[in-house]
């Protein structure tokens, strides 16, 4: 598989700040990457150092195998973006704003402004400003300057940020459409977690700078098996107990504690017996399947423990 996004070592610090510590990312052509993380994690620092908008402080970016640089300018016909926050002239209209970016672009096709609306779903809107438009359709009108020149890798940083529910499930079906029937590679954060679930091959969990975890769809739905979820008001005697029995427990965010041993979720009635026998008593006996939320936020949770 042709590699179009690799990065090494990837650095960004702002004094005594590590906003991006020591990424290495490899992504493939065709690839839908889903890149999340909390508030301030890295994802945009991250986004705009695969730009070239900001130098790392150490480390590389390569794009479709050529370093990015200063020098840097024949690869961005190639690319396209969307980065924080929509942006758009706002007294012009939609057509207006997208014949100003094909300008800027030099594309020479004057149907493209055409051909990105109707994917878009904006070409009702055509004649309206930009500014008169709701939240959801500036977000449209964003994602669609970012497709104008037909790129073979999109980066999107937020790019479902106003839309509604269907409007999600449109943008989700147009990228999915992209990678799967042009081979466009994608590169997406986002903080909806179930809506990234839905549509990615890949995902990467950036937290405090440090990519903490990365796998593809099928490992995840693996590691986001069943578990059994037990608590007690004495979490630390009920914690000492599960791990004198033989288990490899570990607690989630609330404190509670989990076990993926897949023997005691088929029986937990015995494990519940063998705490009762060393004086640990339950107030909660639960098997519960994760979703990429939960996953997360566990995960998150374990890497701060351990840091």
């Amino acid at each position: 598989m042709e590699t179009v996004i690799k990065t090494q070592n990837l650095t960004k610090k702002y004094g005594s700040l590590n906003a991006v510590k020591s990424l290495d990312l490899n992504i493939g052509k065709g690839e839908i990457y889903g890149f999340i993380g909390l508030n301030g994690a890295g994802k945009t620092t991250t986004i705009r150092m695969l730009l070239g908008m900001i130098r790392p402080t150490m480390g590389s970016v390569e794009l479709f195998g050529e370093k990015i640089n200063p020098n840097s300018t024949k690869i961005w016909s190639r690319v396209g973006f969307l980065v924080e926050a929509a942006t758009a002239y706002p007294e012009l209209t939609v057509v207006e704003n997208l014949e100003a970016s094909r300008r800027l672009y030099q594309l020479a096709d004057k149907k493209s402004t055409d051909k990105v609306m109707e994917k878009l779903n904006l070409v009702r809107y055509r004649d309206k400003k930009a500014k008169h438009l709701s939240l959801g359709n500036y977000q449209r009108l964003a994602v669609a300057r970012a497709l104008l020149n037909d790129p073979e890798l999109l980066i999107l940083d937020e790019p479902t940020n106003g839309l509604d529910p269907a409007g999600i499930v449109e943008i989700r079906n147009l990228l999915k459409s992209l990678a799967e029937n042009e081979g466009v590679t994608v590169f997406v954060s986002s903080h909806i977690l179930g809506e990234v679930y839905r549509f990615t091959t890949k995902i990467g969990i950036i937290h405090e700078g440090a990519l903490i975890d990365e796998m593809d769809i099928k490992t995840l739905n693996k590691r986001m098996g069943e578990r059994l979820v037990l608590d007690a008001v004495d979490r630390p005697a009920l914690l000492s107990a599960v791990k004198s029995l033989g288990y490899d427990p570990h607690q989630n965010n609330a404190g509670e504690v989990e076990i993926d041993d897949g023997r005691v979720i088929k029986e937990p009635e015995k494990l519940v017996v063998e705490l009762i026998k060393k004086d640990v008593y339950l107030n909660k006996v639960n098997v519960e399947k994760e979703d990429l939320e939960q996953y997360f936020l566990n995960k998150v949770g374990r890497h701060e423990q351990l840091t």
